[in-house]
């Protein structure tokens, strides 16, 4: 009987790893994050994770665990008030370990155990880091280690001087620490209670600065600050480092100065803050909607234009190999890249005297429009779960898809079929809709060889 159920282990062993091995990449990404949430959500069903000992039901347990592990921001229960020092532990470990990405820990524990990393996995970190070449994947991963231990470190050792002034030193450390993890991994979840992130802080020069820069640099991609480092010691920036600096420079700014304009006489978010208080609120809510999910006003309170413009902001995102969602800013430099060409009569999409291969343009194309396509499906079937209006529910879905974290205060009040839905949205947005798309597919279809004949149609 003992051989019998050792041969059906040994069996079953042998089916699942070769299940693993025929996975694509993009299908062990998403299997490794899904693994993830689910470990996560058990976890934060355990009473000792909540205060008053009470089991978290599964439900709301799974949502937290995918805004933790998806680095979103959207809770149904507040982080302070709902869980315990474990179930803060808990939820920290999976911000960070989703933040960098489940080949990049992996990576870490070859490296430390002195293995050496196959050809497949370096495949899967390609893949896992939005990379162009297979070329010097380990090195990108120990660069991408070691920036964020750096900038983490940083970040939270000036979070916990200033908090210092308000809190013994054991709880300001660690809530530095919580809170630079959470905002270099774009993640926005906080530990100050009443679903107030950080209104307490929105006239303090100092934690806007910490928690802003913390944000840019986390979204801006891993491979885009080792190039800046590189860049100092003489070393040429690529093509894609300086569109992605370029592109996000011009969305704070713009954010900044919109923001600004729209929001300095409303009493309810600007207007009572002095002129720096102000332009500090503008600065802040432009970096945040990048995908990081604090805030020091209230996003409810916001003119409807305002949160519209919040809107295309998450829908931006973030940049490629970056800890933040949306579409990404090269996706959005290159599509208005693309319509400029076509408006000056151009065949090639140009910038900084160099092209833009067609296929990049397409890839860019396919990643909006299913993006598109989810953002629209999401709003319409949110729609149906609760009476709410259009734009808080708009903006709910693209919060949840852009792994942002904003609301308008719909989150908490979800129905059980809403709170599956945003899981979905908060997973595919992390993931990238390509990667599920193409995870989905199963199958890598080669180039066609046969080529159509050509002819044209009228559009516009």
């Amino acid at each position: 009987m003992a051989s019998e159920i050792s041969g059906v282990h040994s069996a079953g062993r042998r089916w699942f790893l070769a299940r693993v091995n025929a996975a694509s990449p993009a299908q062990v990404l998403v299997g490794g994050f899904a693994s993830l949430i689910l470990v996560g959500a058990l976890l934060l069903t355990l009473p000792v994770s909540s205060r008053d000992g009470a089991p978290l039901p599964f439900l709301d347990a799974l949502f937290t665990s995918t805004s933790a592990v998806c680095v979103t921001g959207l809770v149904v229960v507040d982080t302070h008030d709902q869980f315990s020092l474990f179930g803060q532990i808990v939820i920290l470990l999976l911000i960070q370990v989703g933040g960098l990405g489940i080949m990049t820990m992996s990576t870490l524990i070859f490296l430390l155990l002195g293995r050496r990393v196959s050809l497949r996995n370096r495949l899967i970190i390609q893949e896992a880091m939005n990379q162009l070449t297979l070329e010097g994947m380990v090195r990108l991963v120990r660069r991408v280690l070691l920036v964020t231990m750096t900038v983490e470190g940083a970040g939270a050792l000036l979070l916990a001087a200033r908090w210092s002034f308000d809190m013994g030193f054991p709880k300001c450390l660690y809530y530095g620490v919580f809170h630079a993890v959470s905002a270099f991994c774009n993640a926005g979840i906080d530990l100050f209670g009443g679903f107030r992130s950080l209104s307490g802080y929105a006239t303090d020069v100092w934690v806007n600065l910490v928690i802003t820069s913390l944000i840019i640099v986390g979204g801006l991609g891993f491979s885009v600050v080792s190039e800046v480092v590189a860049h100092r010691r003489g070393t040429r920036l690529s093509l894609h480092a300086r569109l992605v600096l370029l592109t996000t420079a011009i969305l704070i700014a713009v954010g900044t100065i919109v923001i600004f304009l729209l929001e300095w006489d409303n009493p309810a978010t600007l207007g009572p803050l002095g002129p720096l208080g102000r332009v500090l609120g503008a600065y802040f809510q432009a970096v945040t909607p990048r995908t990081a999910g604090f805030s020091t006003v209230s996003i409810g309170d916001m003119r409807a234009a305002t949160q519209l413009f919040l809107v295309i902001l998450m829908f931006i995102g973030a940049s490629p190999g970056s800890t933040g969602g949306g579409i990404k800013t090269s996706t959005f430099a290159t599509l208005l890249l693309a319509v400029r060409s076509v408006v000056r009569g151009k065949e090639d999409v140009e910038v900084f005297e160099r092209r833009i291969p067609r296929r990049i343009v397409y890839r860019a194309l396919a990643v909006s429009m299913i993006s598109l396509a989810l953002v629209v499906v999401m709003t319409m079937a949110l729609s149906i779960t609760r009476n709410d209006d259009l734009l808080s529910v708009l903006f709910e879905a693209t919060s949840a898809f852009g792994t942002v974290g904003l609301s308008m205060g719909l989150t908490p009040n979800l129905t059980p079929l809403g709170k599956v839905l945003i899981i979905a949205t908060m997973f595919a947005g992390r993931v990238g809709p390509l990667t599920v798309a193409t995870a989905i597919a199963q199958r890598q279809h080669a180039a066609n060889a046969v080529k159509y004949p050509e002819e044209r149609i009228m559009v516009g």
